[in-house]
């Protein structure tokens, strides 16, 4: 069975209150982005144990085998429905890690997609949602995979009528690091009342982000000034995307064609959205 597991954008990020348990409340819309995804194989396998033979490919995540979320999330699964059999998966990484993009969060769900079909578990999206939260606060939305007001620590989803289609879409990525530690010193939560729900209403992250890491902010910077209506940091970073407005437009910016062109190397997805 194979998979196209694509990644996110954050449309607006506000982080409201920490919580008696350490995590903050945050104020998002999730937007999916199915032109770039990763490529999951899951295919059943004969052997005596349920077991997991686990190959990767494209970029390699520096991480053990055993932390990666689609090994976690098949061992999480196995535990609670035994009828789960041994597999072997391939992952072909597109979707940088460390990128704001939900890349592995999106891996996760995509493989209890693939084991609730294989094996013939007759999850509903709310029950493979449930198992795959413990994985990552922003697994659940790629069980349903549209756009979504999210809530909580992202884990509350609200579905929203919204679409981008037809719009470009710019996704750049240097090679800046940022850790949802870092992301998150010397913000400021505010009152959800201060925060009125908006799609298009920035990103709380980028004030911290930004003083540590000013390429981040000269790249908004270059995408606002080539034409894009709305651009803005995804996630805690370092992807910083731009949407402009109408596609057609586009090829007749030279702005854009010149940043395109300097940016080449950083960039990790230029097209329309479907």
């Amino acid at each position: 069975m194979k998979l196209k597991a694509n990644c996110k954008i954050n449309l607006n990020l506000h982080i409201l209150h920490q919580r008696e348990d350490g995590y903050h409340n945050l104020d998002s819309v999730f937007y999916p982005v199915y032109g770039l995804y990763d490529e999951l194989e899951v295919c059943p396998i004969a052997h005596a144990a349920p077991h997991i033979v686990f190959h990767q490919k494209g970029i390699i995540a520096d991480c053990d085998t055993e932390k990666n979320l689609v090994v976690r999330c098949y061992h999480r699964m196995q535990t609670q429905f035994p009828q789960i059999g041994a597999v072997e998966v391939t992952l072909t990484k597109h979707v940088p890690f460390g990128a704001g993009l939900g890349g592995g969060s999106s891996d996760a769900a995509h493989m209890a997609i693939a084991l609730n079909d294989l094996f013939q578990l007759g999850l509903s999206q709310e029950q493979l949602a449930h198992q795959v939260s413990v994985l990552g606060a922003d697994c659940p939305f790629f069980i349903y995979n549209k756009a979504c007001h999210a809530q909580g620590i992202g884990d509350i989803l609200s579905p929203i009528d919204l679409s981008l289609s037809g719009q470009r879409l710019i996704l750049i990525k240097p090679d800046v690091a940022v850790s949802t530690k870092e992301a998150y010193e010397g913000c400021h939560p505010t009152a959800p009342s201060d925060v009125p729900f908006a799609l298009f209403s920035g990103n709380d992250f980028e004030t911290t982000v930004f003083a540590k890491h000013p390429l981040l902010e000269e790249i908004k910077k270059r995408l606002l000034d080539a034409g894009a209506y709305y651009a803005a940091m995804s996630g805690s970073g370092s992807t910083i995307f731009g949407l402009f407005q109408h596609d057609a437009e586009c090829g007749a910016n030279a702005q854009l064609r010149r940043l395109e062109q300097e940016m080449s190397s950083m960039i990790v997805f230029n097209d329309t959205l479907a």
